[in-house]
């Protein structure tokens, strides 16, 4: 007789962590949602990512972590790497009238199976929102020529000018998974030095590269963004590679980021500063469903 998987959910973050520290550290770079998301939540509050109550999920076989899933409300499921009846049973647990599931973030067969899933058992309507590639740094190439100017990591009197950007790159590219309202966002990372500006000759910023906290030994470039009239000239590719190089300076094992794959130009660009492709990604949005089934 086949046993079906029984998660284990909980709103406790500590205890998440306890039950599911060492399965996410074991793979850092696949893991990088989950370490860096509740990372945050632990150092920035629970609440960071919207008024919802975070929810977390251990999955166990045979006492070993196999699998684990995150949700900020109200952000998309973000679980671990599924195998097909983990993620079955994950659907079949969540799936009743009181769970409002917007959507799912998760490698690409890990989201497709699980989406399907959730539409045979609420009839929800599916539509994919983005795939994207998630990328970790090789051997980094600088690009030349650089372009004029220099980097400069922000502090507190770039607040206004980072809230500003922020609020433009979520807009440019639709809300992808967990994301913090600009103003926190912008504290949180100039209290590490998380945020890198590119500066023309005269001072005047033109570009911005964020990273996260290290955490497990990986750190992750997010976000890229240059506002749509300076872009072609190089500043985005310049400060990526400065913060891809800071990161490595300070100790990171594995140095990742995510590209959309409808834009060929910034997986191009990534790739040409010696980014290498580590796995796909795909985001479903989940429309009205007709009840559990």
């Amino acid at each position: 007789m086949t046993t079906i998987p029984t998660w284990h959910i909980t709103a406790d973050l500590d205890q998440f962590l306890r039950l599911a520290g060492d399965f996410l550290r074991s793979r850092p770079a696949p893991h990088t949602l989950q370490l860096t998301v509740t990372d945050t939540l632990r150092s920035r509050g629970r609440h960071i990512y919207g008024d919802g109550d975070p929810e977390f999920g251990v999955l166990e076989r045979d006492g070993t972590v196999t699998a684990t899933f995150f949700r900020t409300p109200p952000g998309r499921l973000m679980p671990t790497r599924l195998t097909p009846d983990e993620a079955e049973a994950l659907a079949a647990q969540l799936a009743d009238p009181e769970t409002e599931l917007p959507g799912i973030m998760a490698e690409q067969d890990t989201a497709s199976t699980f989406a399907e899933a959730w539409r045979r058992r609420t009839g929800a309507e599916l539509e994919i929102n983005a795939r994207q590639r998630l990328y970790r740094l090789a051997e980094l190439t600088i690009p030349t020529p650089a372009p004029p100017g220099r980097p400069r990591v922000a502090v507190a009197k770039d607040r206004e000018q980072l809230m500003r950007w922020h609020g433009e790159f979520v807009a440019a590219i639709g809300e992808h998974g967990a994301t913090m309202g600009s103003a926190d966002w912008a504290d949180a990372r100039i209290s590490y030095g998380g945020v890198t500006l590119w500066e023309t000759p005269d001072g005047t910023p033109v570009s911005m590269a964020g990273v996260t906290a290290k955490v497990a030994g990986q750190i992750r470039v997010a976000p890229v963004y240059t506002p749509a009239d300076l872009r072609g000239r190089g500043y985005a590719g310049a400060v990526t590679a400065e913060v891809s190089r800071a990161a490595r300076t300070a100790g990171a094992a594995e140095v990742l980021l995510f590209t959309d794959l409808a834009n060929p130009t910034s997986n191009a660009l990534y790739q040409r500063i010696g980014y290498r492709p580590v796995a796909d990604f795909t985001t479903y949005d989940f429309g009205p469903g007709t009840g559990q089934r």
